[in-house]
């Protein structure tokens, strides 16, 4: 059994540093996916919480915008040091409400907590120009200060990491902001407020709610003291979020869906390429934006690599987060394991071979089968549609040239991956694929150091990097005359 933490299994909103319920007394109820238990509930805020919020985060920012880089700096540190502290109770919470496995939950604590650390560094290297004047007696010099309040609406998949990557840049430019956790996993959102008033951050400066979220996004993208919005989530949401901005012409940052191509030449290491996709394709039993969708495999090695890959897949223990050696979990829902199931029956009804899987999970509940399906084609609803599912279709390709355009072949273009030992053949594909992030002979690659953001409908701007902490700041130019010189 999992062991949460009854000190970060919070049931109520943080706001204006008092932790409070919704307005109406309404609450919603969060299940575990692996059992379909009762996890606890949560507060059904909607706007009006939601509007207070962004009041509280306006006011404090007055004051936090005036605090120093060291002061902002050791906040930070306090706040990393205390998800490091609290990781196993952080890890188990996680677990429970979201069902990947507890190593894979442990990862991802680590990995917030990574993130804080960053961007407490990022915040000293802030810097400023100095341009040369065309006039004897101006000096020209830009700065950067912070943008203001900021909403942030965070998924279900990773619900610790995807708000750091949100809480962190905001404190470490100076904002303040108000966020929204995913209803699926709220508690992870709520313990991040938790963890904020350990460690001292003044009231108002990190805000969390719970609850409807029409009601709360319209609120977060229509008051115009929302100064900047960021969101990781569906392309979908994301569009209707942007078009709500533009009234009060707000800063954005979106993150959204993927398709990731996965792409295996005839020269590559074939076990790498293998271990790769395994690692690429199932993490998260497949529900991350930057997971394998798509495989493609030269014709070349082909059956080889499906052989290999099929055997790699059926030896996945499948089970709960707890479960000693376990390495896939549940899906997030009964919806979603029902999508999956539409999405294997197309694939049949179109021609396609199911190598291993198919099918839900002896274990009922949110499992699903890891699923390989060959003589993949580019009319099934997976080459155009996102998955997050565990299933891995395959396509037999020819030329260099036939992959990239295949691969291409989408609206999206957050993350791909290719498989090569030819130097030449690294250079011409890594340029001719469409994808922000891009990975050669590795199946993971994000990390805290890099930017993380996609091209096309994959959203705008980066996070992470120290192009993360940019999207958080404005730039304002200053000419200062008069100086007699």
């Amino acid at each position: 059994m999992l062991e949460i933490a009854k000190e970060f299994k919070l049931e109520a909103n943080y706001i204006d540093g008092q932790w409070v319920q919704a307005d109406s007394g309404e609450t919603f109820t969060v299940e575990n996916p692996a059992t379909g238990e009762s996890i606890g509930v949560v507060p059904n805020a909607s706007g009006d919480e939601t509007k207070r919020a962004i009041e509280a985060a306006h006011n404090a920012f007055k004051t936090f915008k005036k605090t120093s880089v060291k002061e902002r700096v050791g906040m930070l540190r306090k706040l990393r040091k205390l998800i490091i502290e609290n990781q196993e109770s952080l890890a188990q919470l996680l677990a429970a409400e979201q069902g990947k496995p507890i190593a894979e939950a442990r990862g991802e604590v680590r990995f917030s907590a990574s993130y804080v650390m960053w961007f407490a560094e990022e915040a000293r290297r802030v810097y400023g120009d100095t341009i040369p004047s065309p006039w004897a007696d101006r000096r020209m010099i830009v700065t950067k200060e912070p943008v203001g309040v900021v909403g942030a609406i965070t998924p279900w998949n990773f619900p610790s990491s995807m708000l750091a990557r949100k809480i962190a840049p905001a404190i470490a430019a100076g904002c303040t902001i108000v966020c929204k956790p995913a209803e699926a996993t709220p508690y992870s959102g709520i313990a991040w407020g938790k963890l904020c008033e350990m460690a001292g951050i003044p009231n108002g400066v990190v805000n969390i709610l719970t609850g409807d979220p029409i009601e709360i996004g319209k609120e977060l993208t229509g008051n115009p003291l929302v100064r900047k919005i960021t969101f990781t989530g569906s392309t979908r949401v994301g569009k209707i979020l942007m078009s709500q901005s533009v009234p009060t012409v707000k800063k954005i940052s979106m993150e959204m869906g993927g398709n990731a191509p996965f792409i295996v030449f005839d020269d590559a290491d074939i076990d790498a390429a293998v271990e790769g996709a395994m690692a690429s394709k199932y993490r998260n039993s497949g529900q991350t934006c930057v997971c394998t969708n798509r495989l493609f495999v030269q014709s070349g090695i082909h059956d080889k690599f499906v052989e290999k890959f099929a055997k790699a897949s059926e030896a996945m223990k499948v089970g709960q987060s707890n479960e000693e050696g376990v390495v896939q979990g549940p899906l997030i829902n009964d919806a979603a394991v029902s999508k999956t199931e539409e999405f294997v029956e197309d694939a049949v009804a179109k021609g396609g071979q199911i190598i291993t899987g198919g099918k839900r999970h002896a274990l009922g509940h949110g499992f699903f089968e890891p699923t390989v399906i060959a003589n993949a084609t580019l009319d099934m609803k997976f080459s155009k549609e996102e998955t997050f599912a565990p299933i891995a279709p395959v396509y037999k390709f020819e030329t260099e040239e036939e992959v990239i355009d295949m691969a291409n072949d989408t609206e999206f273009g957050l993350a791909c991956y290719f498989y090569t030992r030819d130097l030449g053949r690294t250079f011409r594909v890594m340029e001719g694929l469409e994808y922000g992030l891009v990975g050669v002979n590795e199946g993971v690659i994000t990390a805290v150091e890099a930017p993380f953001g996609g091209f096309k409908e994959s959203g705008v701007g980066k996070e992470g990097g120290h192009q993360g902490i940019q999207d958080y700041l404005e730039e304002k130019y200053v000419c200062i005359g008069g100086l007699g010189i």
